[in-house]
Order: C-alpha cells, then sequence, then structure tokens
C-alpha cells in the first residue's frame, strides 16, 4: 500500500478508505443502528464458525493488486496477525446496505468479491420494513443466490448452517 493511502486512513479512522483500481473510495461508518444490525449478523456467524475459522468486523481485504476493500463483515480462515486479509482466506464477505454505501455495495464490490473468488456474498438490506437479505454463492464466476431472509430472519445453509435474526 502507498504511503498516501496509508496516511488518508489513517487520519480518517471514523471512515472507512478503500482502494480500487488507484481510486479511493470514503465511505461513512453508518448510524449506530447499521452497527447494531452489521454486529447481530457477525455475532451469530462467529458463534456458528467451525473450528479454524473466525468472523471478523471491518477487517481489509486485499481481492488484487490496487485492490483494498474493507467488508462490513467476514468470515474467513484463521489467518496470521496481519493488517489485512487475503482474498483466498475470505470464505464470506457481508454488506449491511445503507443511502451511501448501496451503490458501491451492489454494484462495485459485489463483482470484485466475485473476481477475487471470495465464495459466499451476505448482503443485508435495512431500508425495507423487514430487514431483507440474501446469499449468494460464487458459481463459474458469478453469484447466484441461495438463500433469502424472510420474516427478519435468514437460514445460510452455506458455508455453515447458521440463523441470523435480522430485526432486534
Amino acid at each position: 500500500m502507498n504511503q498516501l493511502v496509508h496516511d488518508i486512513m489513517t487520519r480518517y479512522r471514523s471512515q472507512r478508505v478503500e482502494c480500487v483500481d488507484g481510486t479511493l473510495v470514503v465511505r461513512a461508518l453508518g448510524t449506530t443502528g447499521r452497527q447494531r444490525l452489521l454486529l447481530r449478523c457477525a455475532a451469530a456467524l462467529r458463534a456458528a464458525c467451525p473450528p479454524g475459522w473466525e468472523a471478523l468486523v471491518a477487517v481489509g481485504v486485499h481481492l488484487a493488486p490496487g485492490r483494498l476493500v474493507i467488508p462490513d463483515f467476514t468470515v474467513n480462515r484463521l489467518a496470521g496477525d496481519g493488517t489485512a486479509l487475503a482474498a483466498e482466506d475470505v470464505v464470506l464477505a457481508g454488506e449491511v446496505l445503507s443511502p451511501d454505501t448501496r451503490v458501491v455495495d451492489r454494484t462495485l464490490k459485489h463483482p470484485l468479491y466475485a473476481a477475487a473468488g471470495v465464495p459466499y456474498h451476505l448482503v443485508v438490506d435495512p431500508s425495507e420494513a423487514e430487514v431483507a437479505a440474501a446469499l449468494f454463492e460464487l458459481e463459474a464466476g458469478e453469484y447466484v443466490e441461495i438463500a433469502r431472509g424472510e420474516g427478519g430472519v435468514i437460514e445460510l445453509p452455506r458455508p455453515f448452517p447458521v440463523t441470523i435474526e435480522l430485526s432486534p
């Protein structure tokens, strides 16, 4: 990571600063309600992780050279204690949409995760009357929806079975 990106990331800790092909993408962390939702998701995933895996919140992921993104949460294989994960260690990348992240999360990050070979992408949308969610699985380089939340709950069949309560 070049010095400019490092300096910006250090200065704006209350923001998420990502780098995609030389372009900096700066996003706010979001509301407290959004933070609670992403922590509920991460906690459910962490509790269900098999040995050798973990769930983390807001960790950098190197998708490719020049591509460092920060998913809201990840499920990943236990890796070293570095500042960012390698894409091949990430099993699931999760995003909780907000008005300022919706376009980036759906149109930019979704295909970037697929191109990097991240097997699962969980998208949670709190803008619906009941929080909506969809789990996508990578098949032949494209994501295919394999689970959808209903009634404020989503049941994930993979990468391991887990039920996530989306509504408080």
